[in-house]
């Protein structure tokens, strides 16, 4: 597949409210393009919903539910049984920022994975609370700077890919939008696939992260060629990685961490020391994936 197999239909019209270089509207455009006109889409309170225009007008040129900020999952798990009992087939997209995930979301979120609802559950990660200030969120990283992070956040990213994988669903992956046929690939897959399926979508944000709108997709580019941001999926418990991140298992692979940091004004307190503990925490995800992968191989 390439870019140029892709539909041609926009589902995210012209004049709407994103910012220039917004990876959110980008990461719906791309999204709604692999979906097609099937899909209905769950959002909740997130810059997804500010991007659609003040109502009653909407950029979206689907059927969209807006919802209430922690209830994402538990309106599409309840538009699934619906239409499962009306006998309608159609997809059912949540798209939600990682503050409606990685937080306020994440008991609805949990629920449905435990349940195995039918949905698609997507999560665009901007790392922040970012239209409403850009206040940390539990998938800010450690050393990022956010009006309420001055100094940086001390805490780690929370691992939420992880935490849903545990509920032992059939589909979870990652992917960036600065890599949208492997995005594009791992939605179409994930909407073949019964059950919960989750796809957590990188998306560097230059507002919150402090770097210049045409950077949005060398940003991203970075995060995963410096193994900051791993690419990979999980499909009935197996995890195999994709895209770039499939050549950079060995340290020697990966483009030094500086090269991406140093674009983004988020990280400009950082000292020496926290660079060395984010070198180790990228190493330490990398050496938890190469046992994954030995430990198949050994099966």
């Amino acid at each position: 597949m390439n870019i140029k197999d892709l539909n041609k239909e926009e589902y995210i019209l012209p004049g709407n409210s994103s910012c220039p270089g917004c990876p959110a509207s980008l990461g719906l455009r791309l999204l709604t393009k692999a979906v097609g006109d099937n899909a209905i889409l769950v959002i909740p309170a997130s810059c997804m919903t500010v991007i659609q225009g003040a109502y009653p007008h909407t950029s979206i040129k689907l059927p969209t539910l807006n919802i209430a900020f922690a209830a994402s999952a538990a309106a599409a798990s309840g538009l699934s049984a619906a239409f499962e009992i009306k006998g309608k087939s159609h997809s059912i997209v949540v798209y939600a920022g990682d503050g409606g995930t990685a937080d306020i979301g994440l008991q609805a979120l949990s629920g449905a994975a435990e349940r195995n609802e039918n949905i698609t559950y997507v999560c665009y990660d901007n790392e922040a609370y970012q239209n409403t200030g850009i206040q940390r969120s539990s998938s800010t990283p450690y050393g990022a700077w956010t009006t309420t992070t001055v100094k940086g956040k001390l805490e780690q990213k929370k691992d939420v890919p992880k935490i849903v994988a545990s509920h032992n669903v059939p589909y979870v992956a990652t992917a960036s939008i600065a890599y949208p046929i492997d995005f594009i690939e791992k939605v179409r897959k994930a909407l073949k696939i019964g059950g919960f399926k989750y796809i957590h979508l990188h998306a560097p944000c230059p507002t919150g992260w402090r770097f210049p709108a045409e950077k949005t997709i060398e940003v991203g580019r970075l995060a995963v060629l410096t193994g900051a941001w791993i690419l990979y999926e999980i499909e009935k418990g197996v995890l195999q990685l994709t895209g770039p991140s499939k050549n950079l298992l060995e340290r020697s692979a990966r483009k030094p961490i500086q090269e991406y940091l140093k674009l983004q004004g988020r990280f400009q307190n950082l000292t020496d020391e926290m660079i060395n503990k984010i070198n180790e925490d990228i190493e330490e995800k990398w050496n938890e994936i190469k046992l994954t992968i030995k430990l198949k191989e050994n099966l």
